[in-house]
């Protein structure tokens, strides 16, 4: 009898869930009220103290274009990292490379969406010229011994576009991976994503660059944000892009809502014998931190309800009458 059968649980190998923290990135871009630097290492300490290894802490776009991530560099100057933190950045141009270089950010997320109209929008450039620009960038990156790993955006449809060719996506995937990417961030932008078109664009890229390794960048948009990391962890994807209390959204397409909820899918793992090093209550803590800071209310679940055995007493409602 296999471990499986036996304990219920899963292999050893395939318990370890990586979750990459991105409201702060993702999360935060979207938001107009400007988040003061100090709350946001605050918050980015905090998020370490809770196990969360990979953090993407800002952007080096334009300030122009995301004046929320304007501090980026004084951002990164005021973590208190511990040895086995890996903070990223989302580096889109030749120009935040040079920003990224200056930096101690342990790993440049590079980006180009699979739909060129969304890239036009979201970057102000074609496909084609996003990719012709990676080499230099890539070259930029490894001469500071800085990580690297490509987002597709739009990968699961557009909403300027529609649907996207498979060929466009692996187009862009082996661009990614002949320029050194070493994991392939597969980015459901505006919460496109299906069960059955995730399992077609993991399969397609699955048979294209078998030698790559996938990660899965989900939004909630439309409410099943946590079916498709279900079906992602079946096609053995461990790696997930998660926001702290459903944070997030492109501001460059229309209709984009929140990233699936870091304290949701740390949920779901733990309950489904997933491994995660994250603690739990911790993240909800912070998740109810930032919620004060932005002065509004997040959409993430468990953040309001608790661990499943989170108990109460008795009296905390009324008995009912009659």
């Amino acid at each position: 009898m296999n471990e499986t059968m036996h304990t219920g649980r899963l292999p050893i190998h395939d318990r370890r869930v990586e979750v990459t923290e991105v409201g702060m990135r993702d999360g935060l871009q979207i938001e107009t009220t400007f988040v003061p630097t100090q709350r946001k290492i605050e918050l980015i300490n905090d998020m370490i103290e809770a196990g969360i290894r990979h953090i993407e802490v800002t952007s080096f776009v334009s300030p122009k274009a995301v004046p929320q991530l304007a501090d980026a560099e004084q951002v990164l100057a005021g973590i208190a990292r511990r040895p086995d933190t890996c903070l990223s950045a989302l580096v889109p141009n030749l120009r935040a490379a040079e920003r990224a270089a200056g930096t101690s950010i342990n790993r440049a997320v590079l980006l180009c969406s699979a739909s060129d109209t969304h890239n036009r929008k979201n970057l102000n450039r074609g496909v084609d010229d996003t990719l012709a620009a990676l080499p230099r960038i890539a070259a930029l990156m490894a001469a500071q011994r800085i990580g690297m790993y490509g987002a597709i955006a739009t990968a699961f449809g557009c909403p300027f576009e529609g649907d996207i060719a498979l060929d466009q996506v692996v187009r862009i995937g082996r661009a990614f991976r002949d320029a050194g990417a070493t994991v392939l961030v597969v980015s459901d932008t505006t919460g496109m994503a299906t069960p059955l078109n995730l399992r077609r664009v993991i399969g397609a890229l699955r048979d294209a660059l078998p030698d790559v390794e996938l990660a899965l960048h989900l939004h909630n948009t439309r409410g099943i944000g946590l079916a498709n990391v279900l079906v992602g962890l079946e096609e053995g994807i461990r790696r997930f892009d998660s926001s702290v209390g459903g944070l997030g959204g492109c501001p460059f397409a229309p209709g984009a809502t929140g990233n699936i909820s870091t304290e949701d899918l740390l949920f779901l793992l733990d309950e489904s014998g997933y491994e995660t090093g994250v603690d739990l209550n911790q993240v909800i803590d912070v998740a109810l931190k930032m919620e004060r800071i932005l002065g509004k209310r997040l959409q993430g679940q468990v953040m309001r309800a608790g661990p499943r055995l989170r108990l109460h007493e008795t009296n905390a409602v009324a008995t009912a009458a009659g």
